[in-house]
């Protein structure tokens, strides 16, 4: 029996009856759940869509109590900058991946880095998008667009941010020499988290900024 038990792969250390790492078992359950959870977030920006009594309104001009007219609140290009550099993230976490389980520490530091680098440009977006708005009137208080705006995006850019900081504290690691081949599946766990944020996006992008 002893013999037996020492000839178990050390990949396969933590495998489950689906053939998969308990951790990547556990990072795919999460991200069925995190799914719900934006599935419930759209629904209610779809449902509220429209039915704002006042303005700031996202695709439409609107005229203030007193008289001022103002054009759509909703900046599509910067946004639209932000998603394609998101998407683009994607790609560069796989070729970090790929990097990692390859041992080219050089490619790993490097496209982590330039994922990273996307993910930080998405977040101050947001940032800077909020905070406009809020100049503009527009806030969680002023109409069920606001409302239901800042709830569905907002929850998406914790997640980025969430996302960011465990991409840094891989990168980091990966400096020191310390995310071998053999602990690639620390960074193939953060780039499922990081495809699905970008996966939710892509829904959010159009359903918000593009459809009116």
């Amino acid at each position: 029996m002893t013999a037996v038990a020492h000839d178990v792969p050390h990949g396969l250390e933590h495998a489950t009856s689906t053939g998969l790492d308990s951790r990547k078992l556990a990072i795919w359950t999460f991200i069925g759940s995190e799914c719900m959870f934006f599935a419930s977030l759209i629904s209610n920006y779809l449902v509220n869509k429209g039915r704002s009594l006042v303005g700031p309104f996202p695709h439409e001009p609107w005229t203030s109590p007193s008289g001022e007219h103002f054009k759509p609140i909703l900046e599509i290009p910067l946004v639209t900058l932000g998603t394609a550099l998101l998407l683009f993230s994607s790609l560069f976490v796989v070729l970090a991946l790929s990097g990692a389980q390859r041992g080219s520490r050089k490619a790993l530091v490097g496209w982590l880095g330039a994922t990273i680098f996307c993910g930080i440009f998405f977040v101050g977006m947001q940032v800077y998008e909020f905070t406009h708005f809020v100049h503009e009137g527009l806030t969680l208080k002023t109409n069920l667009f606001g409302a239901s705006f800042y709830t569905l995006t907002g929850f998406h850019g914790t997640h980025v941010t969430i996302g960011v900081i465990w991409l840094i504290t891989l990168w980091i690691l990966a400096l020191r020499g310390k995310v071998p081949p053999a602990k690639s599946l620390n960074l193939e766990m953060a780039a499922l988290y990081w495809h699905f944020v970008d996966v939710v996006w892509i829904v959010i992008f159009p359903v918000v900024y593009l459809i009116k």
